[in-house]
């Protein structure tokens, strides 16, 4: 079958699709499950603390391609048939939210001791403290690291292909093989994550500096 440069760019352009689908899915349940940590990691209770410190430890410190396999063949193992997406989606999930935990942690420790002080001075209780006092001002400090740290997500998507997912690197693979062009696949599967990637740096320096500009 011959392939038009039109056929390779539409096939790819369905690709990066799914890669933007499931950066999307991982950044925002990551999140979710990465403000909970923070909460637990900063909580008095010391068994609350210890585990959100152990699950940070264990998903930052092992490789992303090892926490894929475990999840798409160790519940398979278990009797669990989950699909390629499924396992693609919890491990980046689980991946991004250990990072941005530690990212947003430490945001808020950043935070003077005395807004801490104030605050309770108010009797406000812990989570009205982080609510309404810290988390406002450690948004500021978070906007670059966090953005910084989505286009990791968007090209950790990359490691997915290796359990069959077909997102944008992929795809390259599947057509570089079938049309014998691989620099010409290649480069666009590269210009691809570029046009992804690059937005988002971009409106992270935007927004931080905008964020700097009102807090002066």
């Amino acid at each position: 079958m011959d392939f038009t440069l039109w056929d390779i760019v539409r096939n790819l352009l369905t690709g990066l699709q799914w890669t933007l689908l499931l950066s999307l899915v991982a950044f925002i349940c990551g999140g979710m499950a990465g403000l909970a940590l923070v909460f637990a990691r900063l909580s008095p209770i010391q068994p609350l603390r210890i585990a959100a410190r152990l699950y940070i430890e264990l998903f930052q410190g092992t490789p992303l391609l090892m926490q894929l396999f475990l999840m798409f063949f160790g519940l398979s193992l278990l009797g669990l048939e989950v699909s390629a997406w499924f396992a693609a989606a919890l491990a980046l999930t689980l991946f991004t939210s250990a990072f941005l935990a530690e990212i947003w942690r430490g945001c808020v420790e950043a935070i003077p001791q005395g807004q801490w002080e104030a605050s309770s001075s108010l009797a406000m209780t812990r989570f009205e403290q982080m609510r309404h006092v810290i988390l406002p001002q450690a948004l500021r400090i978070a906007v670059a690291p966090t953005v910084g740290f989505s286009v990791q997500v968007v090209k950790g998507t990359a490691v997915t292909s290796i359990i069959g997912f077909t997102e944008l690197t992929k795809t390259g693979g599947m057509l570089a093989n079938a049309t014998f062009k691989p620099f010409l696949v290649y480069g666009l599967v590269a210009l691809g994550y570029f046009v992804l990637c690059y937005p988002l740096s971009f409106a992270a320096r935007r927004l931080e500096r905008r964020l700097n500009a009102t807090a002066a």
